[in-house]
């Protein structure tokens, strides 16, 4: 995401856009300026910018686990981040006068506006303090006047009632300077006064569109759109009603169309799926959490397994974090300054060689973009009939799209490039991609069965078979194990439709789920680990009594 920034940065500047600036420095006094006399405006201009700038914030939940209110340690910690990012004194000043931004009428490029209601408010009560301290003053000084009570009274009365509402407003500045939201919402949830009362979230729902509404300022001024990013780890490890709680505040954050927000979602399932079915939030749903996290998050990314490379990186990454093996790390380096591979004396393809050197990102991103704009044609083609299996639900279809380009990339940087994944075509993945969203469970369940068949055979023994083959001859297992599976059953579309769509119109074979399975994204691996120790267990059960006849045959003899 920082590689996109910058990419899009320098484009916007080739393009002869003018340079984006910051809050800082000179920057914070001409901020300052624009909101107390300014008012942003939306332009054309304005939405036609691509670049942006990311606000990462990480949000660990076990670190607020012990509070009541876990979703409220969110919604802080997103304020403070942000009051770091800007700084307290433009946020401070915001609060008192700033303006959420208008659209612009018409075609017009002007992006800030004179408020001249505040203007005319502003020389108004300066001139009345002007008038108020010459009346004071010639009250008290010019002979003959001085005594005249009344001119003193007047003058003192004007000049204190104009000076106090310039005071009242720098006062407001300074309170919200030294009280930030943290602290603001940390006293609300510890107010049993507020906590009691439907006005509690009301109050905290305005903190955060005070905060919308200062990003959308600062997106103006910046001249570049923001996206706050917030990555929410450590969720399953919290009590249920915790985790249901975060799924609210997320929801509360997501409320608004325009929202800035993009939360990136660290769970594992397995464990999130029961908390939320524990909860009062899965009514309407059928209980079912499977339901409910598809209804949330709009682009499922499932960690494929470990490949070669990556089982390296993380072991390199384990090793360095202890202390007695940091000789590792400075011997590698004399090594490299010497030439040659650090840790095992070079020329070894264990350290992460030359063996393990992956093809280049750019050129196989390159070659995916010819890639996902067939497979989106094919999408679209009405005489296609891949169009007949997308799903009428909108949520979904949006998660097919966005899924598609990740899944090419991923068999394209994994195949070398396209030559190399010629056996795939961009209509098979997009095919697998839509498999995959509709049929969860009936495909995990083949994929099982064709592991299982692997683990016990050698693994090119049956990869010719169709897919449909494999899930025909173990469907009677399936169908054996449908309480346990019930609500993971629940998720697939039409079971004939799935027929036609493997037996018919898809046919894929054992071999290509094998080289797309490293790619699939938006399958939750989880269920097909609960039915593989489904599996195992019934095995386990049916080859039990036999055992145990076998036993007890030389007794009977």
């Amino acid at each position: 995401m920082r590689e996109e920034m910058a990419q899009r940065e320098a484009a916007e500047l080739r393009r002869g856009q003018r340079k984006p600036r910051s809050p800082h420095g000179w920057g914070l006094l001409e901020a300052l300026w624009l909101l107390a006399f300014y008012e942003p405006v939306v332009t054309e201009g304005h939405l036609r910018r691509k670049n942006l700038e990311f606000i990462f914030i990480r949000f660990s939940a076990w670190e607020f686990a012990g509070c009541d209110k876990l979703w409220a340690g969110l919604v802080t910690t997103l304020c403070h981040r942000v009051r770091q990012h800007f700084g307290a004194l433009p946020l401070s000043v915001f609060h008192v006068l700033g303006s959420r931004p208008r659209f612009a009428s018409g075609f017009s490029q002007r992006e800030w506006i004179l408020k001249k209601g505040t203007c005319l408010r502003l020389w108004g009560l300066l001139l009345v303090l002007a008038v108020g301290i010459a009346i004071l003053l010639v009250a008290l000084l010019v002979p003959g006047i001085k005594d005249h009570h009344a001119l003193k009274v007047v003058g003192s009365a004007v000049a204190s009632l104009s000076g106090s509402s310039l005071v009242l407003g720098a006062l407001s500045i300074l309170k919200n300077f030294l009280v930030s939201e943290k602290k603001k919402i940390e006293r609300l949830t510890n107010s049993d006064r507020f906590a009691g009362q439907l006005g509690f979230m009301s109050k905290i729902r305005e903190e955060v569109e005070v905060l919308v509404d200062y990003l959308a300022f600062m997106e103006v001024f910046e001249r570049r759109r923001l996206r706050v990013v917030m990555e929410i780890t450590s969720l399953d490890l919290c009590y249920p009603e915790k985790v249901a709680g975060v799924f609210n505040a997320m929801a509360t954050l997501l409320s608004d169309a325009n929202a800035p927000f993009i939360f990136l979602l660290a769970v594992d399932p397995s464990v999130i799926v029961p908390c939320l079915e524990q909860t009062g939030c899965m009514k309407g749903l059928a209980d079912n959490g499977y339901l409910y996290l598809n209804r949330a998050v709009t682009l499922p990314f499932s960690i494929p397994e470990m490949g070669a490379r990556s089982r390296l990186r993380s072991v390199a990454a384990a090793i360095q974090t202890r202390e007695d093996l940091l000789y590792r790390i400075i011997a590698d380096n004399v090594a490299k300054t010497r030439g040659g591979c650090g840790g095992c004396g070079g020329g070894c393809g264990g350290c992460g060689g030359a063996a393990l050197a992956a093809p280049s990102w750019k050129e196989a991103d390159a070659e995916a973009v010819a890639w996902i704009h067939e497979a989106f044609r094919c999408l679209h083609d009405a005489s296609d009939v891949l169009c007949r299996y997308l799903p009428e639900n909108g949520a979904n279809v949006r998660r097919i799209v966005n899924t598609i380009p990740i899944t090419l990339r991923l068999l394209l940087h994994r195949a070398g490039g396209a030559a190399a994944a010629r056996e795939l075509s961009p209509r098979a993945a997009a095919a697998w991609v839509v498999l995959a969203d509709r049929w969860p469970c009936r495909l995990s369940w083949t994929l099982q069965c064709l592991e299982d068949a692997g683990q016990g055979h050698a693994a090119a023994e049956g990869s010719g078979r169709s897919l449909w083959s494999v899930f025909l001859e173990h469907a009677g297992e399936l169908s054996a194990l449908r309480q346990p599976l019930g609500k993971v059953l629940s998720l697939d579309g039409d079971p004939e439709l799935f027929q036609a769509f493997l037996a018919r119109d898809f046919p894929f074979g054992a071999g290509e789920a094998r080289r797309l399975l490293g790619v699939t994204v938006n399958l939750d691996h989880s269920i097909r680990q609960q039915m593989g120790l489904l599996r195992a267990m019934a095995r386990l059960g049916r080859a039990a009594p036999v055992s145990r006849g076998v036993q007890c045959a030389p007794h009977g003899a």
